[in-house]
């Protein structure tokens, strides 16, 4: 008697779907915590369902924004350390909706590997997870691709979708004005921009990760990981309270390029860069780098990680809602007739 052919199976070829399944039941407590007013259903459907009405909205419009983390990642993967590189993939599209004036309200992720390491994957997703419950968004989907062959082992992408609301008539920016002042709020560190520079200078260096920082209390990965701050709750406070006429995440192209994105046609701004401490980080990259101020300000956010346009008559009051809600704010410019930042003082 012949012995039975055994054919070739999905996880001959690298797909472990077991390993799947199991992520999705890991996952689904972290994702639960995060349900919010307007959500209809839990993980496992072919779609995710979102109720407008039950979220308290009558007229809405929605808001979609999607991001990545970028080459934060290498460091995230290099040294094991991704407990937190997903607050940072929440941040970086949360922070961009409520620019717009919008509320986040649900979020999926899209993570890709070659060979799906549950625990890694958790670790990860249970980030995702603690980003929208700070930021009052639903995690309510996303997927999980194995793919052998396209990514090495131990390696991974993700990506975020996040989409908000807004009543129709609330969005920003809006009567931008000649006079508006300038509010800085503090950044956490590098945040999610410029690391492929950023791994440049550690190797110039000739730091490893788990070096000392030179410009913290921690390992230099760990102190470059900081997750990025997320603004959604201190924005919709200070929006609620009025007189914000426009916000700018402070992003890739630094204060110089994402500031008039929010600015009409016809007007500027000037920026006090004396108003404010440059946080060491960037003071290091700058040395290490041989970097001109004018580079830094096009690279980075230099300590600021988002900006709200403001009514000075408002400002008080903005302020005070604003460090209600844990954020430090400093008055850093205007809004002034032409185009383009101009800078005075000095950061470096």
């Amino acid at each position: 008697m012949t012995g039975q052919k055994t054919g070739l199976t999905y996880a001959d070829a690298g797909v472990d779907i077991d390993a799947g399944n199991a992520l999705v039941e890991r996952i689904k407590p972290a994702a639960k915590r995060t349900n919010r007013a307007g959500t209809v259903a839990g993980l496992g459907g072919f779609g995710a369902l979102f109720d407008l009405k039950a979220a308290g909205y009558r007229d809405p419009v929605l808001v979609a924004a999607t991001d990545g983390v970028g080459t934060k990642l290498r460091i995230a993967i290099d040294t094991g350390n991704v407990d937190t590189i997903g607050i940072d993939l929440v941040a970086m599209c949360v922070n961009d909706l409520v620019c717009q004036g919008a509320e986040p309200l649900f979020f999926l992720d899209y993570f890709a590997t070659g060979k799906l390491d549950v625990d890694q994957a958790a670790r990860i997703i249970e980030g995702i997870a603690e980003g929208c419950a700070q930021s009052g968004c639903a995690l309510v989907g996303g997927e999980t691709a194995e793919m052998p062959g396209m990514y090495h082992r131990g390696d991974f992408d993700l990506a975020g979708f996040a989409v908000g609301a807004m009543e129709r008539g609330r969005d920003l920016p809006r009567d931008v004005a000649e006079g508006d002042l300038l509010l800085g709020l503090a950044s956490n560190g590098v945040h999610s921009n410029g690391y492929s520079f950023v791994r440049k200078v550690v190797e110039l260096s000739g730091l490893a990760w788990p070096a000392p920082a030179p410009f913290g209390p921690g390992p230099l990965g760990e102190e470059l990981l900081a997750p990025t701050r997320l603004y959604v709750r201190p924005a919709l406070a200070a929006i609620r309270a009025g007189g914000v006429h426009a916000l700018a995440h402070i992003t890739g192209g630094g204060l110089t390029e994402n500031l008039p994105r929010v600015l009409p046609q016809g007007l500027g701004a000037e920026i006090d860069l004396a108003a404010w401490d440059l946080p060491p980080v960037f003071r290091w990259l700058a040395e290490t780098a041989g970097m001109a101020e004018a580079e830094l300000l096009t690279t980075f956010n230099c300590g600021i990680g988002m900006i709200a346009v403001v009514a000075p008559d408002r400002v008080a009051d903005l302020r005070l809602a604003l460090e209600a809600e844990g954020e430090t704010v400093t008055e850093i410019g205007c809004v002034t007739k032409g185009q383009g930042v101009a800078y005075r003082g000095r950061l470096l």
